[in-house]
């Protein structure tokens, strides 16, 4: 299938894959420095952002094939992979199965037990009713910081220090994206992410200490399913690491795929 794809800077190139809901438009508080020392190919999702969706059940394992034939394709074979929440569940899950070389993982998703996975799927859904509601008002709420906070607690550890285009951009794409339901269901009841002993690369599992959406304690589970993989704690971020210490992830990223 054919993924929107945007490329930027010079170098060996490196495959940005956001998260649920987000876009190409996720990454741009760090594509800049990024892109004075690499190629970067970021990419909407299936079902996201000018991508569409997989034929069927969106699903992992669809959105890894996809991904898979898209890297074959545009033979990018042994390619950096970065990802954000399930884009960074998918880039372990292309790991795991061999494809790319070294992967950045930041936050991601499939490491839930128990009512972590409710509370996941219950938020979730609850705060993209409350956002597809308030579109009208959007461009309001997110020029202003104590809207932004409320908007954006559960994501970020510094809501109200987020630009308020990078807000807005990114609550237009929630709304929009029109699989966003259909994924939270086979998230939240579909199959755990599977490890890996070994791997095409280094692999890098980053976690904010303040995740609010997918719990710090969720990040020893991943390390345990990909032993071999370097943890990585963002202090004083939320759920996208990105947004939050955006000069960290990019030594992250840099340091791990070099």
């Amino acid at each position: 299938m054919t993924l929107h794809q945007e490329r930027i800077g010079q170098g060996p190139p490196l495959l940005l894959i956001h998260g649920l809901g987000g876009s190409v438009r996720s990454w741009d508080t760090i594509l800049e420095p990024l892109s004075r020392s690499r190629e970067l190919i970021v990419i909407d999702m299936p079902g996201h952002g000018r991508s569409p969706p997989v034929p069927g059940r969106q699903t992992i394992s669809a959105y890894a094939d996809a991904l898979t034939q898209f890297i074959e394709a545009e033979h990018l074979g042994a390619i950096d992979l970065v990802g954000s929440s399930v884009g960074a569940r998918l880039v372990l899950e292309l790991s795991r199965r061999g494809v790319g070389r070294h992967c950045v993982a930041l936050d991601p998703g499939g490491f839930w037990r128990g009512w972590e996975t409710k509370f996941f799927q219950s938020t979730i859904a609850a705060s993209i009713r409350l956002v597809r509601g308030l579109q009208p008002v959007m461009p309001f709420l997110s020029r202003h910081a104590a809207t932004r906070t409320l908007l954006l607690a559960q994501l970020s550890a510094r809501p109200w220090a987020l630009a308020p285009d990078t807000v807005l951009t990114e609550m237009r794409t929630f709304a929009a994206t029109t699989v966003f339901d259909e994924m939270v269901h086979e998230l939240a009841t579909g199959p755990l992410q599977e490890g890996a002993v070994h791997t095409p690369g280094r692999v890098m599992i980053g976690w904010g200490r303040k995740d609010r959406l997918l719990f710090p304690r969720q990040a020893g589970r991943a390390q345990a399913a990909f032993p071999n993989a370097e943890l990585r704690w963002f202090d004083r971020s939320g759920h996208f690491p990105h947004w939050d210490q955006p000069r960290e992830a990019v030594q992250a990223i840099l340091e791990t795929t070099s």
